[in-house]
């Protein structure tokens, strides 16, 4: 079945918002999945203070890249942006009927691992990252991997 890509121009938030950016359809040569990426702006603003996406679908390297990365601008960082942005891209996971998403991070890398226990997800181990996959290539050797189960 051809995956659809649902309109989410926008996702309004109460302090900042999610403006659409592009569209990535997945490559099945590759293993990707078809992904959404947004920019993070203030709540009624355009200007951009950081990125998100999101990956739709269920593969072994999702499971150690995450659904989700994300990254906001220094100066607007300690406001809990990318917590309340995963929060809001809970809507576009469930709207694909995802029943969880992974989120990942390097184990030395306290902030992203404070952002995914705000959100609530559960940390389910710290493991090795399989020397085939392209991570690995980059020198990433270890990832903590969180779950975050949706509510429907």
């Amino acid at each position: 079945m051809e995956f659809k890509f649902l309109d989410f121009n926008i996702i309004k938030g109460e302090e900042i918002d999610l403006h659409l950016l592009k569209t990535v359809p997945g490559n099945k040569e590759k293993n990707w999945v078809p992904a959404y990426h947004f920019n993070i702006s203030l709540s009624g603003l355009v200007k951009p203070i950081g990125q998100i996406d999101i990956r739709i679908g269920y593969n072994e390297n999702l499971y150690y890249g995450g659904h989700i990365g994300y990254s906001v601008d220094e100066e607007y960082r300690g406001n809990h942006y990318a917590a309340k942005s995963v929060l809001l891209l809970r809507k576009v996971a469930l709207a694909h009927n995802m029943e969880k998403i992974f989120i990942t991070c390097n184990p030395d890398n306290i902030a992203p691992r404070k952002t995914c226990e705000y959100v609530g997800a559960k940390l389910l181990k710290i493991t090795a990252v399989p020397e085939d996959n392209d991570m690995y290539q980059r020198g990433e050797e270890e990832k903590c991997i969180f779950e975050l189960k949706l509510d429907y």
